[in-house]
C-alpha cells in the first residue's frame, strides 16, 4: 500500500488533431485545464504534459532542495527553480529527452560551491527526478545570489 497518492484526471474528446481536452488535480487547483494539439505542439492558450511535468518537476526539486539545506544548517530566504522540459522528434512521434532545471538561491550560510553541491544532492535523492533517470538527461544549473 503507498504511503502518499495523488490523483489527476484527464478527458479527451475527438482525434488527435481537432480535439480537446480538459485535466485536473484532485485536490482542485487544476479544474478542467484545457488542453489540444494546438497548446502541447503550437503554442495554444491552455497547459500540456510536458508544461505540467516541468512544473511539478521544479516543485518537487526545490522543496527537497530546501530540506537539505534546512537540515545542514542554512537560512533560505528564496530558492526559485525554472524547469524547461525539451522533447526532440522520435520516429513518427516526440520523446522527452531532457529537463533543464535552473536554480537561484538566496541562502544564508553558502556559498557558490555548497550550493552546487546541495543542488547535486537534490537532484539524487528528488522524487520525480528518479523517475526520469535513465530515461531523460536531467542538467542542473545553480546561481546563488
Amino acid at each position: 500500500m503507498a504511503d502518499i497518492a495523488r490523483k489527476a484526471s484527464a478527458h479527451w474528446e475527438g482525434d488527435l488533431r481537432s480535439g480537446t481536452g480538459t485535466v485536473g488535480t484532485e485536490s482542485g487547483t487544476l479544474n478542467d485545464a484545457q488542453y489540444s494539439f494546438k497548446t502541447r505542439f503550437e503554442n495554444g492558450v491552455g497547459t500540456n504534459p510536458e508544461e505540467l511535468l516541468a512544473a511539478a518537476h521544479a516543485g518537487c526539486f526545490t522543496m527537497q532542495l530546501s530540506a537539505l539545506l534546512a537540515n545542514h544548517g542554512h537560512t533560505i530566504e528564496s530558492l526559485d527553480t525554472e524547469a524547461t522540459c525539451e522533447m526532440v522528434r522520435d520516429g513518427a512521434g516526440f520523446k522527452v529527452s531532457t529537463m533543464r532545471l535552473t536554480v537561484r538561491g538566496k541562502v544564508t550560510g553558502s556559498d557558490q560551491a555548497d550550493f552546487e553541491e546541495h543542488v547535486r544532492d537534490a537532484a539524487d535523492k528528488c522524487p520525480l527526478s528518479n523517475v526520469m533517470k535513465g530515461n531523460v538527461e536531467i542538467v542542473h544549473e545553480a546561481i546563488l545570489e
